[in-house]
């Protein structure tokens, strides 16, 4: 079963029809014993980094989720993505679930390129830097859709995809052992997207415990 978090902050419904799409078993919980018995576990997100945060603590599900983490296949989708990291400066400062070194800041200038819109949302082509599982059924180039403002940085090490945006170059798949992330939206990014699920929901199955 793939628990999708419920936290107050997230699209479920499409996020959940996508799976439901690939034949999977799939229950949206905000329970701490739920998120234990799953084989896997997505954290969705919408929205500000700080207030997602805030509600993670309020269910008591921060020292869950980075239990689980260490256990087995754990996706974090758009700002789920962000939350992996230490930490955002999004409206200030605030602590992430440090599931990956990196932080998160804002799109803008800093990326050189000062004529970026700001929310970037549209369709990017991924360009693949490091070989992956989670690619298995995609090939370099396909494109996927982004919705945000803010997008992770020191984070080379754990960089699989990236995205350009103009001159810039955004972040968009990271992993560091059993955790994924996707800056993009897979369940708004068509057959591409549900590829990219699909690959993910064989991750310790077909790959072993750690999806290798």
């Amino acid at each position: 079963m793939t628990a999708i978090v419920d936290y107050g902050v997230g699209n479920l419904f499409s996020l959940a029809s996508s799976f439901h799409a690939l034949g999977a078993e799939t229950e949206v919980t905000p329970d701490p014993d739920r998120l234990r018995q799953a084989d896997r576990i997505v954290l969705p997100g919408v929205g500000a980094f700080g207030d997602a945060m805030e509600k993670l603590r309020q269910a008591e599900l921060i020292p869950v989720l980075r239990e689980m983490a260490a256990e087995k296949p754990f996706l974090g989708i758009c700002l789920g993505m962000q939350l992996l990291f230490d930490k955002s400066c999004e409206y200030g400062e605030h602590v992430g679930l440090g599931l990956i070194p990196g932080r998160v800041e804002p799109l803008g200038p800093d990326l050189g390129d000062p004529s970026l819109k700001v929310p970037h949302m549209g369709w990017n082509s991924l360009e693949q830097v490091r070989p992956d599982p989670f690619f298995r059924y995609v090939r370099g180039g396909e494109y996927v859709y982004y919705v945000h403002s803010f997008y992770a940085k020191d984070c080379q090490d754990s960089t699989l995809a990236l995205s350009r945006y103009g001159d810039a170059a955004v972040t968009g798949v990271v992993r560091r052992g059993n955790v994924w992330g996707t800056q993009f939206h897979p369940e708004k990014s068509g057959d591409t997207g549900l590829r990219l699920l699909k690959a993910f929901l064989e991750m310790g199955e077909r790959y072993g415990e750690n999806g290798v």
